[in-house]
């Protein structure tokens, strides 16, 4: 054979080429049969023009919170590809399906591609222009007559930490509290529970740390298709020995791994814990040291377990007792053990007790601020954490700070703009400080009576900003508001079910967003590490990023200038990393400052440095930090706080990662002490007790007063270490080994919420009549987060003739949220094409449907959802699951045709939540989605 060269400089050979390529054996014997005037003469080629350079964009998945690396490759600015980041310390290459396929969210043919508004019920394309200017004038017109309160803003756990920031400015400089994001529905509780238990709202360790665990209790979790990358890591421990306890009405994939399955009553977690407690205490398996040293409260909860004996657990939970104390003796004999909970511990109306019961659980082990053990709290939605932390929420201003008189003036001075111009934004200083409503019940503010709704005006208009109306409870009614509003914007890189399910011919504008992958900016993980994703491409078809999107609405409204007084625009679009320099200015509280834009995207950069199951730098220019800079990173960025891999660990320095409990709560309560006894501090602290947070008064008692520069001393008089913008009242507090916030004792007894001690209640709808009496349930509340919420009215209802099966919801792997983004990716929506209730086989046989055939979910709302029965064992006589992903469907109803052309999801299927009861948390409004009551009827 001849060989030919392929170009004058290449010096390629035909057959190194052929032999490369591995073709070169077998092609004799091919061209034996091939006709002759196949064979043709080899000659010289044109020379192959030189490939396009390609890039290795760095970014995160967008789906869940275990926060997954992923390398984009893009070439002459698209994206090609997507490569496995083996470098992760978290997901080290693996991905799940999701994960896997998340290129396809760059190029999904179901996007919104232009702004479009519905005119005579069809959906008709429309301007940038003429879109901001029509919305913007109805704005307008909506705030002259009936005030800013009119106006509700749901925003997204999709946004990145600056976008999410930005936004909560938005609504304040817009003059309402009226703003919230997919938190309040789905871990608002242990927002709540935790930090009002341990002094911060969020998990205490991280998913490498369950490398060190000996025992884990999965409690209302179901990582294994919730968060499949975390379970690399507990896989990892159950190598090393760790015992594993699962405990889920449902057999789970999760139930699967476990030494110890426990099948419980959905709605009895309190119970179920106390009983585990009443083990633990009576064998004397309690780390007695930790209580006495770091809880206070602790003998009210030992009152009330003993209460709890082994029979009343098992009548009320359904679990016999030798398994409930097995799951006690496991955890409580094998140290360090953790506890990781998800949504069905949070989304009831007990929500913040089931959270706290779980927190106590933990303190009585010792296992709170140890490596291996931990609160182990995974967030669902990829950036919940970050915009829980810094974004709309509306009972606080970014950080945590409250809405109180000092947190706007803190707020106010960080944007370069004045309080009483912030002030005169809003209907009146009391409604300035009151708690917005929320995302679970934006609907009855507007079809409830104006006189029991607590603010001047009914809700008129709602932005449904990157968030799917799907993923809320009572959909009749929310369908009901949604036709009362003057009108309705959606703004969202797909359509989601908003723009289907409205029953509107008019009022309805949708405007379509950038993904995440379309632009850059900083995302939280559910370990408090943040990330920087870098842009892979630029935003497609008329999309923009949702900031540009807030500014240009920012100055058709009159306050773009204040917006972004400190902030450098670019062609209409607000500089990201200029926005993360003022979270870093501002979120003291919480310790956002040290994580500078400069110092995320190092890490980023350096990812092979980190330890996967340390999460520390051993090498390189980040060596010494901890991977995302977990926060509290403390101080300012030049600080160069390594991040908080632990929360409330006593065995670290403050200044290399240490914490001890918040003192939060004051100095004693009831004459019981609240900071810490002798004894137990801080390694390296100069004061070996307990001690209050830091402010001016306490920094020159203790004479450290002078180690503040001049400038420092100016800005700190008067302020604590949450609002000193010199960061100099934290920096000499950590130089003496002490944490600003304090040194305080853990909180088992909250006197402050509704169950200073968590107890018992049955769930609102529920098929234990006998028990309603026993365990009662919260009286009515006239307002509460501004709207009047039922309790005992609902619960005083026997529905349990009439609907026999308890009925809950849960995640599946290939879907997430409310599914339109992952239901419209051609590689996951062939994965699960139909909507589904797993029904046991002998309620199966009750109606006589067989597996893959229709029936009918009918509920207590009136409701009734066409499903596709999976009959199976999984889930037990009397209890129906289903995955709360689908929509697109209304009652038996397929409403593609109410889509815009060419935007409805690839999958559509009922959504669960259409058919979900009445039931609201007592502290934070999360609803209730994991227990309720159904009948099936075969379709």
């Amino acid at each position: 054979m001849t060989l030919v060269k392929t170009s004058r400089d290449s010096g390629l050979k035909r057959r190194r080429f052929l032999v490369g390529a591995g073709v070169t054996a077998g092609a004799g014997a091919l061209a034996c049969h091939l006709p002759l005037n196949v064979i043709q003469p080899a000659t010289a080629a044109d020379p192959v023009p030189a490939r396009p350079t390609t890039e290795v964009k760095h970014t995160v998945c967008s789906h869940c919170s275990v926060g997954c690396s992923v390398e984009a490759v893009v070439s002459n600015g698209v994206w090609i590809r997507q490569e496995a980041a083996f470098d992760s310390p978290i997901n080290m290459g693996a991905h799940c399906a999701k994960g896997a396929s998340v290129r396809e969210h760059g190029f999904g043919e179901h996007r919104l591609r232009y702004p479009m508004k519905l005119v005579n019920g069809k959906y008709e394309r429309i301007t940038w222009d003429q879109a901001v200017n029509e919305i913007g004038d109805r704005l307008l017109k909506l705030r002259e007559q009936s005030g800013p309160d009119a106006l509700m803003v749901i925003g997204s756990s999709k946004h990145s930490n600056e976008q999410s920031y930005l936004l909560r400015k938005w609504v304040s400089m817009w003059g309402s509290n009226n703003c919230d994001h997919q938190a309040r529905i789905c871990h608002s509780t242990t927002v709540a529970g935790v930090a009002q238990t341990y002094g911060y709202g969020a998990m205490t360790n991280s998913f490498n740390d369950l490398h060190y665990s000996k025992a884990v209790l999965f409690i209302g979790s179901n990582p294994a298709e919730a968060h499949p990358i975390s379970m690399l890591h507990f896989l990892h421990a159950k190598e090393l020995g760790a015992k594993m306890i699962v405990v889920d009405p449902r057999f789970t994939r999760t139930a699967r791994f476990a030494h110890h399955y426990v099948r419980i009553r959905p709605g009895t977690d309190i119970a179920f814990v106390w009983g585990m407690l009443w083990h633990i205490f009576n064998n004397g398996w309690e780390d007695k040291e930790y209580i006495a040293a770091r809880t206070y409260g602790m003998d009210d909860v030992r009152k009330e377990v003993a209460k709890w004996t082994p029979d009343k657990v098992s009548d009320v939970t359904g679990v016999p007792e030798a398994s409930v104390r097995m799951a006690a003796e496991m955890l409580a004999t094998n140290k360090p053990s953790s506890v990781v909970w998800c949504m069905g511990i949070t989304q009831h109306h007990v929500g913040t007790a089931n959270v706290r019961a779980l927190s106590i659980l933990q303190l009585a082990l010792g296992n709170i601020g140890v490596r291996g053990g931990g609160a182990n709290i995974y967030r669902g939605h990829d950036n919940v954490q970050g915009a829980t932390d810094v974004g709309p929420n509306g009972e606080s201003l970014p950080g945590y700070y409250g809405i109180a008189e000092g947190a706007w003036k803190h707020f106010a001075t960080v944007w370069g703009v004045d309080y009483d111009w912030v002030k005169s934004r809003f209907g009146s200083k009391e409604l300035m400080e009151k708690p917005g409503i929320t995302v679970s019940r934006w609907f009855d503010a507007v079809l409830e009576d104006n006189q029991y709704v607590d603010q001047p005006t009914n809700l008129r208009a709602v932005f449904y900003w990157g968030h799917a109306p799907n993923s809320q409870t009572r959909l009749p009614d929310m369908k009901a508001a949604m036709q009362k509003l003057d009108f309705m914007v959606v703004i969202d890189p797909y359509p989601s079910m908003t723009a289907a399910m409205h029953g509107r011919s008019d009022g309805v504008y949708l405007l379509p967003a950038a993904s995440q992958f379309e632009t850059q900016g900083s995302v939280t993980a559910s370990n408090r590490s943040i990330q920087w994703r870098e842009r892979v491409i630029q935003p497609l078809f008329e999309c923009k990023t949702d900031h540009e999107i807030m500014y240009l609405f920012a100055k058709k409204l009159g306050f773009g200038e204040q917006l972004v007084k400190n902030i450098k625009v670019v062609n209409n679009e607000p500089v990201i990393e200029d926005i993360l320099r003022e979270i870093n200015r501002s979120c003291w509280t919480i310790g956002y400052t040290g994580c500078s834009p400069e110092r995320l995207k190092l890490h980023m950069e350096h990812k092979r440095d980190f330890n996967p199951t340390t999460m520390r730098a051993e090498s390189g220019p980040c060596k010494g930090d901890y991977y995302g800079l977990p926060w509290p990173c403390w101080g300012t960025p030049e600080m160069k706080h390594p991040g908080t891999p632990i929360l409330y660990d006593l065995h670290k320095p403050v200044a290399e990662g240490g914490l001890p409990f918040r003192a939060n709560w004051g100095v004693e309560h009831n004459g019981e002490p609240l900071l810490a006894a002798d004894g137990s501090f801080t390694k390296d602290s100069e004061i070996d007790t307990g001690y209050p947070e830091f402010d001016h008064v306490f920094l020159k008692k203790l004479g450290w007063w002078a180690e503040l520069t001049p400038e420092e001393q100016v800005q700190a008089e008067g302020k604590n270490w949450k609002t000193d913008l010199s960061g100099g009242i934290i920096r000499v507090a950590i130089a003496h080994g002490c944490a600003p916030y304090g040194n305080a004792r853990a909180r088992c007894n909250v006197w402050n919420f509704p169950d200073p001690v968590p107890t018992h209640r049955e769930p609102l709808v529920t098929p234990r009549r006998d028990l309603v009496a026993k365990y009662p349930t919260y009286d009515d509340k006239a307002a509460f987060w501004r709207l009047p919420t039922l309790y005992k009215s609902v619960q005083a209802v026997d529905f349990s003739k009439d609907y026999p099966l308890i009925m809950t919801s849960g995640r599946l792997v290939e879907y997430e949220g409310g599914g339109e983004e992952t239901r419209s990716n051609p590689w996951l929506a062939e994965l699960q094409q139909n909507m589904f209730c797993e029904v046991n086989p002998e309620d199966a046989a009750q109606i006589g449907v067989k597996l893959g055939e229709f029936m009918w979910v009918e509920t207590p709302t009136g409701a009734r959802l066409k499903l596709m029965a999976m009959v199976t064992p999984r889930v037990p006589v009397g209890l129906v699951w289903m995955p709360f992903h689908f929509g697109g469907w209304w009652m038996g109803e397929d409403l593609e045709k109410h889509y815009p052309e060419g935007g409805a999801p690839a999958v559509r299927g009922e959504a669960v939540n259409t058919g979900w009861t009445y039931g609201y948390d007592a502290v934070t409004m999360m609803q209730e989605t994991k227990v309720s009551l159904c009948r099936l009827v075969r379709a």
